[in-house]
C-alpha cells in the first residue's frame, strides 16, 4: 500500500539521495562518482534546456550556469580518475 504525504509535508528525499551518492563515493573512488553524477546532471540540464527551461531550482538560478558547473566538474572527475589510474593508486 502506498501512503501519500499530506499537502505542505516536508520529504527529506534529497539526504536520502545525497547519502547514497556519499556511499557510492567512499565504495568506488570519490572522482568515479564525481564523474558519473556530474554527467547525469548535465545530460539532465540539456534535455531540460532543449524542453524550454531557461531558470532553475539550482543556487546558480541559469541552467547555461548549472550546465557549464557541471561540465566543469566532469572534466576534473576525468581528469582526476585518469591520473589516479595512471598513477596506479587503488580505487579505496
Amino acid at each position: 500500500m502506498t501512503s501519500v504525504s499530506p499537502p505542505g509535508a516536508f520529504d527529506p528525499v534529497r539526504f536520502c539521495a545525497l547519502t547514497t551518492v556519499a556511499v557510492l563515493a567512499w565504495l568506488v573512488t570519490p572522482p568515479v562518482v564525481i564523474t558519473v553524477m556530474a554527467g547525469l546532471g548535465l545530460w539532465a540540464y540539456a534535455r531540460a534546456r532543449r524542453q524550454g527551461l531557461t531558470r532553475s531550482r539550482c543556487v546558480l538560478g541559469d541552467t547555461r550556469l548549472a550546465m557549464a558547473y557541471l561540465g566543469l566538474v566532469f572534466l576534473i572527475g576525468i581528469a582526476l580518475t585518469v591520473r589516479g589510474l595512471l598513477r596506479g593508486t587503488s580505487l579505496h
